[in-house]
């Protein structure tokens, strides 16, 4: 979240922004509940609102990221008057959509997720989801970035610690039950702010065509924005992002139009063909989908299954049997 200290209207430049980072419920240093109930979307957007006024910021420039952009939705729908602007980074719309691209990589990477235990483990499967290989590839200096920020990664998880199981797995719930529906969509594109729903093509967990279906909604205050990389798209192309936030906010304080601001093909009356191929597009997208859906099911369960068989073994105590007595 950021505010403008120094706004005076359209002639004002971009400066003097006082920005506030939080941590979400079951991560950092913020509060871990224990009950899966007492993580969503809505309630950790209540969270971000309590701080607002705990900070005294009547209105603000709303940005989040991937979960936190799902967050960042609900925090808009719920309080529209106190929002300037509202950036949505590498999101989704929540449910099945949450379930990244099925290919040989990405299920590599569940894998080895689950089998993480150790700091150095865990960066080395947070390198793969976070960044895309071309960046991680890049050599700087005599080494490549994989092999810098892995020693960044491992340094970081060590002196943090891991995240807890409480936590994970309430934010896993959030964002599997986050949806918005049609009456929150209808609420921030009559809000009076501009949007920026931000991604990188290569990400491996949100996937981009959700990000676009959700601009799409949000028609006409919305903007698509795209860069090459990957979740972690802020890190990749961070002169990029900030330049797209900074025209966001711009535009904002400028007062632009909607409909100068968004970036989508005009509508235009007649075109009935290309509306009905849209629909059965969306339509077999939705089927790939819930087929998608039901094969990470399955293989959740077994990975389920197997790291309870392990555990169930490694519970087990050898137990010696003396020689039977002769009758």
């Amino acid at each position: 979240m950021a505010v403008d200290r120094e706004s005076d209207g359209a002639n004002n430049e971009v400066g003097g922004i006082e920005v506030c980072s939080l941590d979400n419920r079951g991560m950092g240093r913020s509060f871990v509940p224990t009950k899966k109930s007492d993580y969503s979307t809505r309630i950790m957007a209540k969270d971000a609102i309590a701080l607002l006024d705990h900070l005294g910021w009547k209105k603000a420039h709303v940005f989040g990221h991937s979960m936190g952009a799902m967050i960042a939705c609900k925090m808009a729908a719920l309080v529209p008057d106190r929002i300037l602007s509202l950036a949505l980074l590498n999101v989704t719309g929540g449910g099945f959509e949450c379930c990244p691209k099925l290919d040989r990589k990405t299920l590599s990477i569940a894998i080895r997720f689950l089998k993480a235990k150790t700091p150095e483990q865990r960066a080395a499967v947070d390198l793969d989801t976070h960044y895309s290989e071309e960046y991680l590839e890049e050599f700087v200096g005599s080494d490549t970035r994989r092999v810098i920020l892995y020693q960044e990664y491992v340094k970081g998880i060590t002196a943090s610690g891991m995240q807890s199981n409480h936590g994970f797995e309430g934010q896993i719930n959030a964002c599997w039950r986050h949806k918005m529906t049609r009456a929150e969509i209808d609420l921030i594109r009559s809000g009076g702010f501009l949007v920026s729903a931000i991604h990188g093509r290569q990400d491996v967990i949100a996937q981009i065509n959700h990000a676009r279906r959700l601009a799409e909604k949000l028609q006409p205050v919305a903007r698509m924005v795209e860069f090459h990389g990957g979740h972690l798209v802020t890190h990749e192309r961070t002169e990029e992002v900030n330049q797209a936030l900074l025209e966001l906010i711009k535009a904002s304080e400028m007062k632009m139009s909607p409909h100068d601001w968004n970036n989508f093909p005009k509508k235009r009356s007649g075109v009935t063909e290309a509306s009905n191929r849209t629909t059965v597009e969306r339509e077999t997208n939705i089927i790939i989908a819930k087929i998608h859906l039901f094969l990470v099911y399955l293989i959740s369960l077994f990975m389920t299954a197997f790291k309870y068989g392990r555990s169930s073994l490694q519970r087990l105590k050898p137990v010696r049997v003396g020689a039977s007595s002769p009758k």
